[in-house]
């Protein structure tokens, strides 16, 4: 009867000691850790209300009228917002690193518990077969009397109780274990993105330098010099356009039907959740909260420069981004090609550009890009990094040509595959389309 008490006794005690040992152990390093995590915070919240403020510098000078002073301007905000969302970054991934070490804490901790559990678990097991030659009627029997009897039957009640109670322990630390290497995972998956972004806002740093360098070369920081050079794009935009569009026509019509149907949703916006943030700013000023400066089809200025568009209407839309923002691909699909038209002297056109396939039908058009980071034939996901914005080919201000076709009436070629193309641009590889193959991104996004 005692060694059947003193066996009660052990699991109680054995279980008070699995409540006590979480958080012992690991809590000074723990508490440490967590303080580090708020601080981290902290600065994160201060970054994100700086890298603001870049942007509503950045909205106010794209209202103002274009001149080399505000060409300038923006690079250089869009490099101190850029540098800003590097630190940012940076402490997000001190930030993440610290959430993994106290996960493994967390783990170490919940291994220990398991261990101990089941260390618990297998001594009352033995000690229950030592016992087992005893049943519980000969217990009550032998007691001398039946307060004594009745003590037994509630030992050997609380006996299964604790015994149920270590198995339930155990499987809930178990899981508790899993839910915790799966966050683990989560982490580290987060930290592999952020580290990406980071180099991704590295490369749109030295773009804005680059920039910056390149037109101060090209003006010798002369106003009259700067507004000559965007008279200069004009003229060989219209040139082009108007050797693009009798290519166009020359193409075969890909016929009623072949297009995909219109469908909102079938595409992302090529751009990041802190990009898209960033255009509510400026809502106000260009009357959509995307950032779309030009519309797709016959917009205003498509309009009021026939000449540029030889009368067909704007081909794709427009999104103002700074120099280096990081473009998204919309879909996941195949990159058909990638291009850099300015590779031709006296070429203003797509400059560097990117064309993704994708499974729907669709093939969607990225240019006047600062840097490509992708190459043919590679396979791409929904929002994957294509490159860097900027404003290359004809772009009088950095932003993103977002085209949008049915993938049946897209060529990759030359305008010189034209008969009688002269222009500069007919040694240009780019992408070209019949008329009916041009859709309307809005449709889609």
């Amino acid at each position: 009867m005692l060694k059947f008490r003193l066996f009660f006794l052990g699991i109680c005690v054995l279980g008070l000691s699995l409540s006590g040992i979480s958080g012992e152990v690991f809590a000074q390093s723990v508490d440490e850790i967590k303080s580090q995590i708020e601080e981290h915070n902290g600065k994160i919240q201060a970054l994100e209300k700086e890298i603001n403020e870049y942007q509503k510098q950045l909205n106010v000078v794209s209202g103002q009228k274009q001149t080399l002073q505000s060409a300038i301007k923006t690079l250089d905000i869009s490099r101190q917002q850029t540098s800003t969302q590097i630190n940012l970054t940076q402490n997000k991934i001190s930030s993440t690193n610290l959430k993994l070490e106290k996960l493994s804490y967390d783990i170490e901790d919940t291994e220990q518990l398991i261990a101990l559990d089941q260390r618990t678990l297998a001594k009352s097991i033995r000690t229950m077969a030592e016992t087992g030659d005893i049943s519980l009627i000969e217990q009550v029997f032998a007691s001398d009397n039946l307060t004594a009897a009745w003590v037994a039957m509630d030992d050997a009640a609380a006996i299964n109780d604790a015994l149920r109670a270590n198995v339930a322990n155990l499987n809930e630390a178990k899981e508790n274990l899993t839910g915790q290497k799966e966050d683990v995972s989560a982490k580290k998956n987060e930290l592999t993105s952020l580290q990406g972004e980071l180099s991704n806002q590295k490369k749109a740093l030295d773009v804005a330098k680059s920039e910056k360098d390149k037109l101060l070369t090209q003006t010798k920081n002369q106003e009259s010099t700067y507004q000559a050079l965007i008279a200069t794009k004009r003229a060989e935009q219209k040139v082009f356009e108007s050797a693009l569009s009798s290519l166009e026509n020359s193409l075969a019509s890909i016929g009623k039907g072949a297009a995909p149907t219109a469908q909102t949703g079938a595409l992302a916006w090529p751009y990041s959740s802190t990009f898209a943030a960033s255009c509510a700013g400026k809502a106000s000023a260009l009357g959509n909260t995307r950032c779309i400066t030009q519309y797709f089809g016959n917009t205003a200025f498509a309009t009021a420069n026939a000449q540029i568009y030889n009368g067909s209407g704007h081909n794709a839309i427009d999104i103002g981004m700074p120099s280096g923002t990081p473009v998204l691909s919309a879909l996941s699909g195949t990159v058909t090609a990638t291009g850099n038209t300015d590779a031709v002297p006296g070429c203003y056109s797509f400059g560097k550009w990117v064309v993704v396939k994708h499974p729907n039908g669709l093939s969607t058009l990225y240019s006047h890009l600062s840097s490509i980071g992708v190459s043919a034939g590679q396979s791409v996901s929904t929002g994957q990094f294509l490159g860097n914005s900027g404003m290359t080919g004809y772009a009088t201000g950095p932003h993103l040509h977002f085209g949008v076709y049915a993938s049946a009436g897209i060529q990759i070629m030359t305008l010189a595959q034209y008969r009688g193309a002269t222009t500069p641009c007919a040694r240009a590889t780019m992408p070209v389309a019949p008329k009916d193959a041009y859709l309307n991104p809005m449709s889609y996004l």
